[in-house]
Formats: structure tokens, C-alpha cells, sequence
């Protein structure tokens, strides 16, 4: 069983400035992924559309960094381990003019056995928030270490 301070779970250590989400953001994200949906490209047509105007496609969301001492607050168990992958949940739409802020804190802790042996995972749950403090995703990194 992994030990650790199970006070760390749901503690937030971390919480970025806010950062302003221009229109060129959102246009340059589009251009490099060949997005065309013209809920996010065109501005005459997302004007008609569910939202009144343009907003980012929902993988814009990962877009965003955690701050400089991200990686100094994830718990580590052993000497090797690596990036396990990420789940992203899209609460609501951002729009151009949004300012978005993350808060991290570890959510949960688990061991799990493969074929190779005993494997620890940490995940870090990343909370993305407007200027109306209202979540607009939730990104989950996924560390795996090996004990």
C-alpha cells in the first residue's frame, strides 16, 4: 500500500494569474488544427449560432499552462516515472475576452499492478475558471511512478 499525507488530496497549490483569451488566439488555434466549424471561424455565422458569437473549439482548453512550480507539487513515489496521460472535461464555452485562470491540486492517489509490476499514479486536477469564477474545464494529468 503507497504511503503518503492524505492531507495533500484536494489541496490547492497552485493558482495562475488570469490570462486574456484575444480573438488572434482563437484564430491561430483554428489555422493550426484546420478547424473550419464556423462556430469558431466565422464570425457572421457563430453570430446566428448557440453562443451569439465566436468561442473556442473545446481543445482550446489545454492550451493554457500550469504555473512555474507545477512539477515541484506533484507527489513522487520512486525513482522513475512519466506522463500517463491527460483527461479533459468541457464544462463550458470560451469565449474571446475571457480571462482564464487554472487552480491545481492533487485528486486522487492509486497503486495499480500490470504485467511489469507495481505502479503508482498521482493525478492533478487542473480547474480552468473565468473572470465570473465560472469553471470552464477540468483537465486531469496523469502521473505514473514507478515505487
Amino acid at each position: 500500500m503507497v504511503d503518503y499525507d492524505p492531507t495533500i488530496i484536494n489541496k490547492v497549490f497552485e493558482h495562475t494569474d488570469p490570462v486574456e483569451v484575444r480573438p488572434d488566439m482563437i484564430e491561430r488555434f483554428c489555422e493550426t488544427l484546420g478547424e473550419r466549424n464556423p462556430l469558431y471561424t466565422d464570425p457572421a455565422a457563430a453570430k446566428t449560432g448557440p453562443y451569439g458569437g465566436i468561442v473556442a473549439p473545446p481543445s482550446f482548453a489545454v492550451t493554457f499552462r500550469n504555473g512555474r512550480h507545477f512539477f515541484e507539487h506533484i507527489p513522487r513515489f520512486g525513482r522513475r516515472g512519466f506522463d500517463a496521460g491527460k483527461d479533459v472535461e468541457f464544462v463550458a464555452p470560451i469565449h474571446p475576452g475571457d480571462k482564464i485562470s487554472l487552480s491545481s491540486h492533487v485528486k486522487e492517489i492509486y497503486e495499480k499492478t500490470g504485467r511489469t509490476g507495481s505502479m503508482v499514479f498521482v493525478v492533478i486536477r487542473s480547474t480552468l475558471t473565468n473572470q465570473n469564477n465560472e469553471t470552464v474545464a477540468h483537465i486531469d494529468h496523469r502521473f505514473m511512478n514507478r515505487p
